[in-house]
């Protein structure tokens, strides 16, 4: 990556800043204590792709994009991975006239002449970002999981002494983690059953089978994350909740445990907590250029509550960190009360919900505004007594962030009211409701394309989304993924979000102090221009991102 101040000459060269929205960038890059490069894409400022083929073309040397080309094993072997990671470079094509070569120092000739000698080749640089290339070198993981796998076996092999300590169940349990966070796994489950023990990864939401070991192993393994997690080895009858912190090459782990005593035994969840879903900005995470605005222009006001809506486990956290973030400067005080506080925001304070202490969402957020707060974070509004004191901070000048169960974004006015806050007080403070889903996004190694008839789409969603999405065209070219290794055979990689931004203007202040049901709500708002949620996720299904099965899965639309 290019130093600091020629980053700078870039950007302002290009339009893309000026020097005060530079100055601005950098004093949040200092005070967060993240590289130069990816403020500017936490801002907005600039896309990794965009500031990649901007980086190549000032060093004279061909751009490409990793994550959009099929690369060869072969060529993944050139390199091998623990000098891939150190240099940040990787061999992506190979034929006679020689090797090509991504990298994200284009100036390291010593590992280039190394290339070279070892295949006898010439070699071709280009330039890729450093993400972009952490994102491609995942493949290896797939490549090695054979070896990984013979390693698990060969340690539940030696596993015959009983210490706690004893290096086969610790080294099972440190590889377990580790092919978990390669695999972007959120969740691990071991699952105790009648003859063995079933390990599954969550991985893009969805559970995958990843490996049994025989049920010996099982209580020496939930007994060694215990000790890590600082919980009783010697409770089997009660449920526990710990966390512990696992440093791995790429960062410390943090990772939240739950043991829980089922019929065979103790079931434990370890949740994966990557500082790669702290680093997401709104576009990020899928949020286009409309909905964007407007949600810039929310969290700009001082005052008022912007609302992320969903059920359990739809990003709506994630999304209220990544405004977090942008809002995160010296100047303001930021506080949050959070039941887990999930991830670390430098320069904020952040509360954890104590039962025990008697720390309620309701207690801490009274403590907090007398913290003279800028900006306040509750994790959820959960009670009535919670609203009622979020909805009274938002009235004093202060801007509340918060997070709120409902299934869609006008849904969460009547939420607010049956939480007996006045419909006038909530036409006041709220300033924006964002509800959303999270939806697999197409595999960009196995990415193919089918012809959808128009009859074949109405029989998933409704004639009218038809029509506004896809015009009166009677085949239509729709994406899929073929399945491959690098996907787990699904198809899909990753995930994106799916939106609807529901700003609240005059005229759906009026509808709420007039008690209007979500639907009229709905309607006003869908006529002043926003887009729902399937909106959103037919868009980004026309553009290649996600399949139709999918929007239909997580928006649940009715066909007729």
């Amino acid at each position: 990556m290019l130093p600091d101040s020629e980053l700078k000459d870039i950007l302002i060269h290009a339009g893309l800043t000026d020097e005060a929205g530079w100055e601005a960038v950098a004093g949040y890059a200092a005070s967060s204590h993240v590289p130069m490069s990816s403020a500017l894409m936490e801002k907005g400022m600039v896309s990794d792709e965009q500031l990649g083929q901007l980086i190549a073309t000032r060093v004279n040397v061909p751009f490409v994009v990793l994550s959009k080309l099929s690369i060869p094993e072969d060529a993944f072997r050139i390199v091998p991975e623990n000098v891939a990671r150190k240099q940040k470079a990787v061999a992506f094509a190979r034929d006679a006239d020689g090797v090509k070569v991504a990298t994200a120092n284009p100036a390291n000739q010593a590992f280039f002449a190394f290339v070279a000698k070892k295949t006898g080749q010439r070699v071709h640089i280009y330039f890729a970002t450093e993400r972009d290339i952490e994102t491609t070198l995942q493949v290896y993981k797939k490549v090695l999981q054979k070896t990984v796998d013979e390693l698990l076996k060969e340690d539940i092999k030696k596993a015959t002494a009983t210490e706690l300590e004893d290096p086969p169940v610790a080294k099972i349990v440190d590889a377990l983690i580790d092919a978990a966070y390669q695999d972007k796994a959120s969740d691990i489950h071991i699952e105790p059953e009648d003859k063995q023990t079933l390990i599954r990864f969550r991985i893009d939401g969805v559970l995958h089978d990843v490996l049994r070991v025989p049920k010996a192993l099982h209580d020496r393994i939930i007994t060694r994350i215990k000790v890590l997690s600082n919980l009783r080895t010697d409770e089997h009858l009660s449920a526990q909740d710990g966390k512990m912190q696992i440093a791995l090459t790429e960062e410390n782990l943090d990772i939240r445990v739950s043991i829980i005593p089922i019929s065979g035994g103790e079931k434990g969840v370890l949740r994966l907590l990557s500082s790669r879903s702290r680093q997401y900005t709104l576009t990020d995470l899928g949020m286009n250029e409309q909905d964007l605005q407007k949600v810039t222009n929310a969290f700009n006001k001082s005052y008022g509550m912007i609302l992320s809506t969903g059920p359990t486990g739809c990003g709506k956290t994630t999304s209220i960190y990544a405004i977090t973030k942008i809002l995160n400067t010296r100047e303001k005080n930021i506080t949050t009360i959070e039941d887990p506080v999930e991830y670390r925001i430098a320069g904020a304070n952040q509360v954890q919900v104590n039962a025990k202490t008697n720390l309620t969402f309701a207690n801490g957020l009274r403590s907090i505004l007398r913290q003279d707060p800028n900006i306040i974070f509750v994790g959820e509004i959960r009670d009535n007594e919670t609203a009622a004191i979020a909805v009274n901070a938002a009235l004093t000048g202060h801007l509340v962030l918060s997070t709120l169960h409902t299934n869609d974004a006008a849904t969460a006015i009547p939420r607010l009211t049956d939480m007996k806050i006045e419909p006038f007080l909530v036409a006041s403070t709220v300033n924006i409701i964002i509800a959303q889903r999270l939806v697999r996004k197409i595999c960009d190694i196995c990415k193919t394309t089918r012809a959808v008839s128009q009859e074949e789409l109405k029989k998933q969603i409704p004639g009218d989304a038809i029509k506004k999405h896809f015009a009166d065209t009677l085949e239509l070219t729709m994406y899929k993924g073929k399945g491959c290794k690098i996907c787990h055979m699904t198809g899909y990689s990753g995930r994106v979000g799916i939106f609807e931004v529901l700003e609240v203007t005059k005229a759906i202040r009026e509808k709420i102090t007039e008690r209007c049901d979500s639907d009229v709500i709905a309607q006003t708002a869908a006529a002043e221009g926003m887009s729902t949620m399937l909106d959103d996720g037919l868009e980004k299904v026309a553009r290649g991102v996600t399949t139709m099965e999918e929007v239909v899965r997580v928006t649940k639309v009715e066909s007729l």
